[in-house]
């Protein structure tokens, strides 16, 4: 299936999208989609095919997101952790990265058309060399598009991104592009994966199940978060509605607290900027 499914939408759908879009709409949505293996068993399926399920409604939501106006959409599609998993179930979920990734490259008319961007979060040497040169040039073409942006977690966990994060800011120290005074929240987030990235709206994750799962736990401080009782290949248009819903329940609450860490920002920047008048005592080289 494509990455991107092209469908009409009923009216029911159109008028709910058109409801939904009179408040407000989440720029960006992260996805922790849990359940393939889960669904596969209940439906007496092989895992790899769940897995293949997966991804086809990651291709329908993809839609749904374009539909409601959603510009930024991220999917955690493998964890580092999965590596643990049996060997023979950890080939077959490369081969579907390969396939996938093949296709992808096949819709570069349909990505263009769309103004999809794609990056990656993720320790890709981790990955076979194939499959990152797969990602390398999905990547490259589409990195002038502008429209809508795909961030696909590919051998990823957020501590894994922060530990990197932090040797490269550390490496910046040594070599002396960077002194220990300046090193700040916005140095660090500038070195993570996700630095060309908006910080998460919301993030939906399906299962039932109740945390994160070491996904964008930085970015994630003021994001709404969604706990949907319903496995993966399962999910809906009507579910991603209701996640939305309850984003919008939440906004005045969320836009309360991100007014409030601007306004500590801008005390903490004044008193840095104050800083400079005497280095010698608060700098440490």
């Amino acid at each position: 299936m494509s990455w991107i499914h092209e469908s009409k939408r009923t009216w029911l759908e159109k008028f709910c999208i058109n409801v939904l879009k009179s408040g407000p709409i989440p720029k960006h949505v992260a996805l922790i989609m849990d359940g393939n293996r889960r669904y596969a068993v209940r439906k007496g399926m092989e895992k790899l095919q769940g897995h293949a399920f997966g991804f086809n409604k990651l291709s329908e939501t993809l839609e749904w997101c374009l539909d409601l106006g959603i510009t930024e959409v991220t999917v955690y599609t493998f964890s580092i952790e999965n590596f643990k998993r049996p060997k023979e179930e950890v080939n077959c979920l490369m081969n579907l990265a390969r396939e996938k990734f093949r296709e992808l490259l096949k819709e570069k008319e349909k990505l263009e058309k769309y103004g999809v961007c794609i990056r990656i979060f993720g320790n890709i040497k981790l990955l076979p060399v194939d499959i990152q040169m797969l990602v390398a040039e999905a990547v490259l073409h589409t990195y002038n598009n502008t429209k809508t942006y795909l961030n696909v977690c590919l051998a990823y966990t957020s501590r894994e991104e922060i530990t990197n994060a932090v040797k490269d800011v550390a490496l910046e120290v040594v070599s002396g592009n960077l002194k220990e005074c300046d090193i700040s929240e916005k140095i660090l987030d500038q070195s993570l994966y996700s630095r060309k990235s908006t910080n998460p709206d919301i993030i939906v994750r399906t299962s039932g199940e109740i945390r994160l799962s070491d996904f964008l736990l930085w970015q994630s401080s003021y994001s709404v978060l969604s706990f949907l009782k319903v496995l993966w290949p399962d999910f809906t248009i009507w579910h991603l509605f209701l996640a939305v819903l309850f984003y919008q329940h939440n906004y005045e609450k969320l836009k309360i607290n991100l007014n409030e860490t601007k306004r500590c920002n801008l005390v903490k920047n004044a008193c840095i900027g104050n800083a400079d008048l005497y280095p010698n005592e608060l700098c440490l080289t």
